[in-house]
């Protein structure tokens, strides 16, 4: 019995002995690169890495957008014992307030004791200094360096780089990046930054981080720092944004753009007044949003491309032009002005009370008037200015990289019938063929037209010069289906305006030989002049509210002998177009050629000689 018991028992233990010799078999041989695996993931914590932000720069290597130290104070709680006390202390070096103390409590109940958390970001030397020395008395408190967004030229360039910000909840829904869900992580939020956020943005990299049990990391076990953002090269002129965006600044609202007239490259573009984007990067307070949110002037508003004005007498180019093509008026065609015209019941006025004479088409666009192009306006219809409108450039988008773009409107019979359910009238024509009237422009979109005009091909804007090595800009555009004799006409009435005494803006002109510019005036009303008003005498727009008073505009080209820069200024509620904005432009445009002259004086300095070298000690030299 006893050794039949043994033999049961040893069986039993041979089998027990046999069945976990299978099992770890199983477990360490067989499945091992799986548990191994999953060792290593309990083990080790892979996390990204947000790479550098590409920078943005000018035509010419200027930094326009660059990544600054950001430094930030931080606090490990387990580590500081009496976090309140440890907070109060740091209070005492590094301003806090109402909100960053919620903030702070929010992230300690969230967060773990070991994890670190921002008490302060964006510190000032002083600031780090100063906690530097007293680190000593702030258990559980560190000094973080990262990476913040910086803006060097501040508000001369808000509207056309935008800012970078936090992504919302919506911008995850957009996108599938991992990039977004980091804490921090910021993408563009407007203008350039937004536009070509995919590049600038870069790809992630990672790092492999040991962690124990409940997350704490012990050690770094590898790192990738992905793929840097790409650097992008834009066509702009810094120095000569600078300066547009001074000289518009003296006015109370005011936009400009400047543009290659042979490649379309945006030179300057401008829109005054703005906001400092280095706020909208570091976090922009409640307070301060409002205060920019509320303000009259809407300094949020890209007014160089998404202000919709009327063009005023900017746009009677484009009537004299459909008038020529027609072949119903030539160069010749003469109207006497007595100071009104009359349609029907109505009676149609000249911005000049008296009239202007008898005129031809170069003399009407010299003195800007009315009655000459509402007689255009009668012979050849809404429909042959509204086709020409739309080849220079206007009543649609021009296709800008930049975001906020607005189209503008070119209306006709066809656009009033679908659009408003409304016949067209024929003192409509008459009022559009003037810019006025149901006509609106962008800046942007009259600077391209006096770039067409000037260069008579349909060149298109750009902003991005070279993306990471990549040239865009384009030099060579297709020619504007109009005959070269009836562009000949127009633009001898625009240097008229300018260069001949009695024009519009004879008084605005550049003096200077071989820099002369050719341009328009033109003034766009924002009210309804009565008749009693025009009896007693129409109120000068000083005496008027600034809300009241006309919009002022000029565009213009320079030089006039060999076109090179067309510029369109536009002054809200300026008043006089070419009392007012045909000095910005003239400013503007003489700047642009002064900027060139000077580069080029630099360029063709000769290389200084290499000096001679030194004779050896104790030689004669000779």
């Amino acid at each position: 019995m006893l050794s039949r018991r043994t033999l049961v028992l040893g069986g039993m233990q041979v089998a027990a002995v046999s069945a976990l010799v299978g099992r770890l078999y199983y477990l360490q041989i067989v499945e091992r690169d799986r548990y191994s695996m999953l060792a290593d993931d309990n083990r080790i914590s892979l996390r990204l890495v947000a790479p550098p932000r590409g920078q943005i720069l000018d035509r010419f290597g200027v930094p326009l957008a660059v990544n600054e130290q950001n430094f930030s104070v931080t606090v490990v709680s387990e580590r500081a014992g009496d976090v309140r006390q440890i907070l109060d202390e740091v209070g005492k070096l590094v301003p806090l307030t109402e909100a960053d103390e919620r903030r702070i409590q929010r992230d300690l109940q969230r967060s773990r004791a070991f994890a670190p958390i921002t008490i302060k970001e964006n510190l000032s030397w002083d600031q780090v200094s100063a906690i530097e020395v007293n680190l000593p008395d702030l258990p559980g408190i560190s000094i973080d360096v990262g990476q913040v967004r910086s803006y060097p030229f501040g508000e001369a360039l808000a509207h056309v780089l935008g800012y970078v910000g936090a992504a919302t909840d919506k911008d995850l829904e957009k996108s599938d990046d991992p990039l977004l869900t980091l804490p921090g992580f910021r993408i563009g939020k407007g203008g350039v930054e937004k536009q070509f956020d995919s590049a600038l943005r870069g790809a992630a990299g990672t790092q492999q981080l040991e962690v124990n049990a409940v997350g704490r990391v012990i050690r770094e076990l590898s790192r990738d720092n992905g793929q840097p953002g790409r650097e992008t090269t834009l066509t702009l002129d810094a120095k000569l944004q600078h300066y547009v965006h001074q000289r518009l600044s003296a006015e109370m609202s005011a936009a400009a753009v400047v543009m290659d007239v042979r490649t379309g490259g945006i030179q300057a573009l401008c829109s005054c007044p703005a906001f400092d984007p280095n706020q909208f990067a570091m976090g922009i307070g409640y307070d301060a949003y409002q205060t920019l949110l509320k303000d009259e002037r809407t300094p949020l508003i890209n007014k160089a491309i998404a202000g919709q004005y009327p063009p005023g007498s900017t746009f009677k180019m484009i009537t004299a032009l459909a008038a020529l093509e027609s072949g119903i008026v030539n160069a010749d065609h003469r109207v006497n002005c007595s100071g009104h015209i009359e349609l029907g019941s109505h009676r149609f006025h000249c911005w000049r009370r008296g009239g202007h004479g008898t005129l031809d088409m170069v003399g009407a666009l010299m003195n800007s008037c009315d009655v000459y192009f509402y007689d255009l306006a009668q012979r050849i219809g809404m429909d042959r200015i509204a086709a020409m409108a739309r080849k220079f450039g206007l009543g649609d988008k021009v296709g800008l990289e930049l975001p906020g773009e607005r189209p503008g409107l070119v209306p006709d019979p066809a656009w009033k019938r679908r659009a408003l359910k409304a016949s067209w009238h024929p003192g409509e024509t008459l009022i559009a063929s003037m810019g006025q009237g149901y006509v609106l422009a962008t800046p942007l979109q009259l600077a391209v037209m006096t770039a067409r005009l000037a260069s008579g091909h349909a060149v298109q804007p750009h902003l991005a010069k070279m993306i990471e090595g990549q040239y865009r800009e384009q030099t060579e555009w297709p020619r504007i289906d109009v005959k070269p004799e009836n562009l000949a006409v127009v633009l001898k009435g625009m240097n008229a305006v300018t260069n001949v005494p009695g024009g519009t803006a004879f008084k605005s002109r550049i003096t200077i030989s071989g820099m002369e510019m050719a341009g328009k005036s033109g003034s766009a009303q924002v009210r309804r002049i009565s008749m009693a008003e025009r009896n007693s005498g129409v109120r000068k727009n000083e005496d008027l509210a600034w809300r009241e008073r006309d919009h002022a505009l000029f565009v213009a080209y320079a030089p006039v002998e060999a076109p090179k820069y067309a510029c369109a200024v536009f002054v809200e509620h300026g008043g006089s177009g070419g009392g007012v904005a045909g000095p910005i432009a003239r400013d503007i445009l003489l700047e642009c050629q002064m900027l060139d002259a000077a580069r080029a004086s630099v360029a063709q300095q000769p290389e200084p000689a290499a000096a001679p070298s030194r004779p050896d000690a104790g030689s004669t030299g000779q």
